[in-house]
């Protein structure tokens, strides 16, 4: 059975975590199957945005029993590359082109949580879901999506999820700014492709510049800041969809 489903329809992408009997905890291959499927996606014209779920009780709950038995018995190598293969999964979220919107019900643990953390915009179950960083309680730290989660919400708010490893609801979260909306649970499904719907109506190119920007400039002095930003937005007006957007607009207001 695949680890990972893609589908597409009407310019949305939905990848499907598949290992419901395990609450789709992390495992080496699905990791892989995430890096392909985002990997693939991103390419495809067919695809303006990609929705990531999970099937069964649970978004993700993290890393299976199996996954962090064979961690603790690996050699420094070996955990090294299996460690390089979680951040390269991770990084082709981020720098995806096309947004990224989690459906997000259940657990969403330790990678779990990392997973929704990427992700561009987050809709969660206001009844059932979960989020938390959960590793120190067994020794071990949420190293590679600790840069993301600091980037997101903050030094202050992510010394508490890390080092106090609480779960923490939908509502909490959403306050923290760790994710984006939070709808009753019979509207998760709905809702989630609403927002997918939306964005699939924006310039493709246009988000993808976007994104490329909300991350370049993170950590840029003020000055090579606005710097970035100049030479972005003289690329942005070259584009088609500008100039053909341009166009649009002039001609609706004329007259």
């Amino acid at each position: 059975m695949d680890t990972v489903l893609k589908t597409i329809a009407n310019g949305i992408g939905t990848i499907t975590m598949n290992r419901a009997e395990k609450r789709n905890a992390l495992s080496a291959e699905l990791v892989k199957g995430l890096h392909a499927a985002f990997t693939t996606f991103a390419t495809d014209e067919a695809v303006r945005v990609i929705v990531l779920k999970g099937e069964g009780p649970a978004f993700c709950a993290g890393a299976d029993l199996a996954y962090l038995q064979r961690i603790s018995e690996n050699s420094p190598l070996e955990n090294l590359t299996d460690s390089t293969a979680l951040k390269d999964m991770f990084q082709t979220i981020v720098e995806c082109p096309k947004p990224v919107v989690a459906m997000v019900h259940g657990a969403a643990i330790a990678g779990g949580c990392g997973l929704a953390t990427v992700c561009d915009i987050v809709v969660a179950s206001r009844e059932n879901a979960l989020f938390g960083y959960s590793e120190v309680r067994i020794g071990f730290i949420p190293a590679i999506v600790m840069v993301y989660l600091v980037r997101k919400i903050g030094d202050t708010q992510a010394r508490r999820m890390v080092l106090m490893a609480d779960n923490i609801s939908a509502e909490e979260a959403l306050g923290l700014g760790l994710i984006t909306m939070v709808v009753d649970d019979e509207l998760l499904h709905d809702e989630t492709m609403r927002v997918a719907q939306q964005l699939a109506k924006n310039s493709s190119s246009a988000m993808a510049l976007s994104k490329m920007m909300l991350s370049a400039v993170q950590g840029m002095s003020l000055d090579a800041g606005l710097h970035y930003a100049t030479v972005m937005n003289a690329l942005a007006r070259q584009t088609d969809d500008c100039k053909e957007g341009i166009a649009k607009f002039l001609k609706s207001n004329k007259g």
